[in-house]
């Protein structure tokens, strides 16, 4: 008999120490969360930090004469984008 209860007490112990190993990766995977979200949300800033100051960086190339062709080609379409769509507002301002 005091085999078995041995046997159950090391058995005891070691669900103890599993259950403490599982709520120790519990709250790592909880903080790696919070930190994946931080992270992503600091993505998403950068990103529209990114997309508000790339026309400021385009004019800046473009007037220090810097740009490659095939970037010139794209900015200029990207003009013509933004002047289409000002004769749009013009034109609907207009009626």
């Amino acid at each position: 008999m005091s085999q078995l209860q041995h046997q159950m007490d090391q058995l005891k112990l070691q669900v103890r120490q599993l259950l403490k190993q599982y709520a120790q990766l519990q709250k790592e995977s909880n903080r790696l969360r919070q930190e994946l979200e931080k992270k992503e949300q600091q993505l998403v800033h950068k990103d529209g930090e990114i997309k508000r100051l790339q026309p400021h960086a385009d004019a800046a190339k473009l007037g220090a004469g810097l740009l490659p062709e095939e970037e010139k080609k794209e900015l200029s379409k990207r003009i013509d984008a933004y002047l289409k769509e000002i004769d749009h507002c013009l034109a609907l301002l207009n009626q």
